[in-house]
């Protein structure tokens, strides 16, 4: 398996734990609306996550085959969180605003860990 979808596994698994942790969160504690809107961002920061990795996929075999691609899918990124911004606005007293918009930045925090992790761990 190439070192790019090892590090997508690793990240997705990642995500399914804080996915895991906030739903516990949420079953749990009197917190249920920002537990609820952590669990819509980073649910939607996980499909963006997948996004990107397709996306990245196919750019390393249109390089190899010598095409170009027209884009890494920015647009439908930023779609994926207009689309959490507007559920949370249709139903507030559901979901916590401040909540799912740090939801829909978590796959990219998990990026940065795993980064530093890997980094620090192929050093030794």
């Amino acid at each position: 398996m190439p070192e790019f979808q090892t590090m997508f596994v690793r990240q997705r698994k990642w995500m399914f734990f804080l996915l895991s942790f906030y739903v516990l969160g949420w079953g749990f504690t009197t917190y249920q609306s920002i537990f609820l809107g952590l669990v819509l961002g980073t649910s939607l920061s996980l499909f963006n996550l997948w996004l990107m990795a397709r996306k990245i996929d196919q750019m390393g075999q249109a390089a190899e085959s010598g095409r170009r691609i027209r884009s890494l899918g920015s647009f439908s990124r930023m779609a994926t969180g207009a689309l959490a911004i507007v559920i949370t606005m249709r139903y507030p007293e559901h979901f916590h605003l401040i909540s799912v918009v740090i939801g829909l930045m978590t796959s990219y925090i998990v990026i940065m860990i795993d980064f530093f992790i890997q980094h620090f761990y192929l050093d030794k």
